[in-house]
């Protein structure tokens, strides 16, 4: 019974922005748990130098393809019906940043990232949901942020965005419930990939964000992927509409 519930065997995942960084982990860690992956990047050449990498290791597949573009979703969907009939999980993990003062953006700016963070991931969701439904017991994963749950120095938009996701979750939650769909959300504070190497390359900052941080460490992309995985499995069946922090403790690290 243990091994049945803490693994991912037999399951149909669809991730997006999976060709690095967190999304990199995750697709990593669930082709170890046994499930079979279909991941989309905007980035062809990414997809084909992964998709290559994996041949014959692990039951992987993927297509170049924008989230944010309606046609592309429908494209990607049409080939989900065709390949599999349904779908286990989702895991939205697709986010981008532009990091300003408020009044500095542009309005084009603004809507870039409310349509890739928040916008993309709703309507695929929704898109998907036929799918989902099908599997009986299907878990949705949103990648928000501590920025949506605090003020951090990331840009209003992305804070906005991201607690936007935070309560998409819950409403789904309840909503998609008695269709046999799970959605929960995983937070992540400063985790080691390239795009936050950029921000943290700044050592003032990288110790300003250690002070506030109780472990006093970045985190790895590994330790959100476990925080994904989990929420996946059977395991987490009786977990729904939460936010779990992966954070080294700095959402509630008071004065």
């Amino acid at each position: 019974m243990i091994q049945k519930n803490w693994n991912l065997t037999g399951k149909k995942a669809l991730i997006t922005g999976a060709t690095r960084g967190i999304g990199r982990a995750i697709l990593d860690m669930f082709l170890e748990l046994g499930a079979e992956v279909f991941l989309i990047a905007r980035n062809p050449k990414d997809i084909r130098h992964l998709t290559d990498e994996l041949a014959g290791k692990y039951p992987v597949e993927g297509m170049a393809a924008d989230v944010t573009l309606p046609g592309e979703r429908k494209a990607l969907v049409s080939i989900l019906e065709e390949k599999w009939g349904r779908l286990d999980i989702l895991v939205n993990n697709v986010g981008m940043n532009i990091r300003k003062k408020a009044l500095e953006y542009s309005e084009q700016e603004i809507r870039q990232i409310m349509e890739t963070n928040m916008y993309s991931a709703f309507s695929l969701a929704r898109e998907v949901h036929p799918l989902l439904k099908r599997s009986g017991e299907a878990s949705l994963v949103n990648i928000s942020s501590v920025a949506g749950l605090t003020h951090i120095r990331t840009g209003v938009v992305y804070g906005m965005t991201k607690a936007a996701i935070v309560q998409m979750t819950r409403n789904l939650s309840v909503e998609w419930a008695t269709h046999g769909i799970r959605v929960n959300a995983v937070a992540p504070w400063y985790i080691d990939t390239p795009l936050a190497r950029q921000v943290l390359k700044n050592l003032d900052y990288l110790q300003e964000v250690l002070n506030r941080t109780p472990m006093k460490r970045i985190g790895k992309p590994e330790e959100v992927a476990a925080a994904v995985a989990f929420l996946c499995m059977p395991a987490a069946s009786y977990i729904t509409g939460q936010t779990l922090a992966v954070d080294g403790g700095f959402s509630i690290y008071g004065f």
